[in-house]
């Protein structure tokens, strides 16, 4: 494996980062993870422009332009012989001396890592996943922005810990108001009356990209879609539910803090929209 760091490919074996790295000393800095079909990368501006958001939020200086990183996310891809690919794309505040002043680290460091996608097994998506409502809340919006994805990640793994630790797939949080936000990695949709609904922005959440995809596809399906807030009672009345990343995809849920959500199968509103995401792949990739 051919690993990107800072200004150059190096084998994986050399791919090693400062211990006075203020993303590993803090979780100062922020991530994309992007999956790539047949060499061609799902959203890639997209995602390249969300990496530079959040790193706005955090006032860090990106490394190079955006168009000069498209181009280094596709020769990861290469350099790698990667068709069906995992990649992430990480820029921390850099090496520095030790102390919460961003000014210490004077130049951030980049890292590219492309690896082979695994698929994940068919019986996800033929039987359904199961979830979790972990005691774990999602952090406060005023205290941790959702709209930043930063490598300060602790949270998230404090709430897949509790998952496991119940043999759920996925944890999915609640906010400080008690509403449904999201999973660790994913965002969550639930049916009812015919209607998809999933946790408005200001719950807490971050607006995954594939979320946004799915919304549209919904509309385009003329499916009722509605962003509201919701709890715990309408996970468990739900018809049917699902979650979304980039990874995922569309991954049905039937079975939520061990109950069977809807028949215990997944519904039909869930197959079609995973049916109509894989039918409009194609245009959501990248142009070669």
């Amino acid at each position: 494996m051919w690993v990107y760091l800072n200004d150059r490919f190096v084998p994986r074996e050399e791919a090693v980062v400062s211990v006075f790295d203020h993303g590993f000393l803090y979780g100062d800095g922020v991530y994309e993870t992007m999956r790539a079909y047949r060499g061609r990368v799902f959203l890639l501006e997209k995602h390249l422009a969300r990496l530079e958001r959040s790193a706005e939020r955090l006032q860090l200086r990106m490394p190079i332009p955006r168009e000069h990183l498209a181009d280094l996310v596709r020769a990861s891809i290469e350099r790698n012989r990667l068709q069906e690919a995992y990649v992430r794309v990480t820029v921390s505040r850099g090496a520095g001396e030790i102390g919460l002043d961003p000014a210490l680290c004077k130049t951030p460091t980049l890292v590219i890592i492309a690896k082979a996608f695994l698929p994940y097994p068919d019986s996800f998506y033929s039987e359904g996943i199961s979830i979790a409502i972990v005691q774990t809340r999602r952090n406060l919006p005023e205290a941790l922005p959702p709209d930043v994805k930063s490598l300060n990640f602790l949270n998230n793994i404090l709430a897949k810990m509790e998952a496991i630790a119940v043999g759920a797939y996925e944890g999915v949080m609640l906010n400080h108001r008690d509403e449904l936000t999201e999973g660790t990695t994913s965002n969550l949709f639930v049916v009812q009356n015919g209607r998809l609904c999933t946790p408005a922005r200001e719950c807490g959440i971050l607006d995954g990209l594939t979320r946004g995809v799915v919304l549209q596809l919904a509309d385009e399906l003329k499916i009722p879609t509605e962003e509201t807030r919701l709890y715990v009672e309408h996970l468990y009345g739900a018809e049917e539910c699902f979650l979304t990343n980039t990874t995922h995809e569309v991954l049905p849920v039937t079975k939520a803090n061990s109950r069977p959500v809807g028949n215990g199968r997944p519904g039909p509103i869930t197959s079609r929209l995973r049916a109509s995401f894989q039918t409009s792949l194609n245009g959501l990739l990248e142009r070669t």
